[in-house]
């Protein structure tokens, strides 16, 4: 497939032989990685990493998978760049495009990543939007994937807020690749309707289940796998806190939750995950609420059931199989 000089912008642009072959080269490069083979198929170029939202996992992620490809990085953190402030975002794009092969976005509403993607002449890499995650996506089913063998058929179960950039993507994906997906949380919870009926009529065609439940019992009974992600979003006041904690608590994976889904259940999270008191958020939210875990356990999210670290991985090797694919250096 012809992926040269493509934006990846949200799974919806994509279709699912296309996603699939996105992970079976994110896997060939993993196994590469593993064994020390050498695989420098952009040398010589460079990409623009523009982060309005810090991040951990996307910076290294995009850092490291860039340097074994043989590219260069330029990292824009969000006093590091005008975008937006002094510098239109069409001025941006066209200014990049003119330094950079490719350009990778993290930050706020997906207007922006989109306006970035019209108006510059190399691919676009959404690192992360209000509304989608979609590398993310790719180490997830990447991660399934490893586990189980296959992608459709398994139950996918989300726990709690489903109405911003994961539960979007999340659900977006598993239309896209056959999987049955269930966001469990209180209606209000639920994504956009618009969203969700796009996403049911490309369930229709690939044999995906789209199932929204208030129930956690019945929402995880025969999972496969239960994900989860932290209750408040970045950039969201702290004074919502309370308010989630106490809607979303009868939602935390924990050990009775994932005894009830099925044999072979995983337990995922995209990270970073508010799993014990060793955060200063954490800590904090934790002392003033009582708590000493938010949307997962301890227990939970140390167990053997619990493939997060892997997932986390798998970053990199998903958001090098987007660059190299888009940059024109496999085919």
């Amino acid at each position: 497939m012809n992926f040269a000089g493509r934006d990846f912008l949200k799974l919806l642009d994509y279709t699912p032989e296309e996603i699939s072959a996105l992970i079976d080269l994110a896997a060939e490069f993993k196994a590469k990685k593993k064994a020390g083979v050498p695989h420098r198929l952009c040398e010589g170029k460079n990409i623009a990493l523009i982060f309005e939202k810090t991040s951990t996992r996307t910076r290294c992620s995009f850092e490291v998978a860039a340097h074994d490809l043989g590219m260069g990085t330029t990292y824009l953190d969000p006093s590091g760049s005008q975008i937006g402030k002094k510098e239109s975002i069409a001025d941006t794009a066209r200014v990049l495009s003119g330094i950079y092969d490719g350009i990778e976005y993290r930050g706020f509403g997906q207007e922006i990543v989109e306006e970035l993607a019209k108006y510059a002449s190399v691919p676009v890499w959404n690192g992360l939007t209000n509304e989608f995650h979609p590398t993310q996506i790719l180490a997830d089913f990447l991660t399934i994937r490893e586990q189980f063998g296959k992608l459709a058929g398994i139950n996918f179960v989300y726990m709690g807020d489903a109405r911003y950039n994961m539960g979007n993507s999340l659900m977006v994906g598993c239309a896209k690749m056959g999987l049955n997906f269930t966001a469990c949380a209180p209606k209000k919870y639920f994504p956009d309707p618009e969203l969700v009926a796009a996403c049911e009529a490309v369930a229709a065609e690939t044999g995906a289940t789209l199932r929204f439940c208030e129930d956690p019992a019945e929402a995880v009974k025969g999972a496969n796998v239960i994900y989860t992600d932290v209750w408040v979003s970045m950039g969201e006041p702290v004074e919502v806190w309370e308010e989630r904690i106490r809607e979303l608590a009868p939602y935390q994976v924990n050990t009775a939750l994932m005894e009830m889904a099925a044999e072979d259940a995983v337990f995922m999270h995209c990270l970073p995950a508010f799993h014990d008191d060793k955060t200063g958020v954490g800590k904090e939210m934790g002392e003033r609420f009582g708590r000493d875990s938010m949307e997962v356990t301890d227990e939970v999210f140390e167990s053997e059931r619990s493939v997060v670290f892997r997932e986390a991985e798998n970053r990199m090797h998903t958001i090098k199989a987007v660059m190299a694919a888009t940059l024109g250096a496999v085919k």
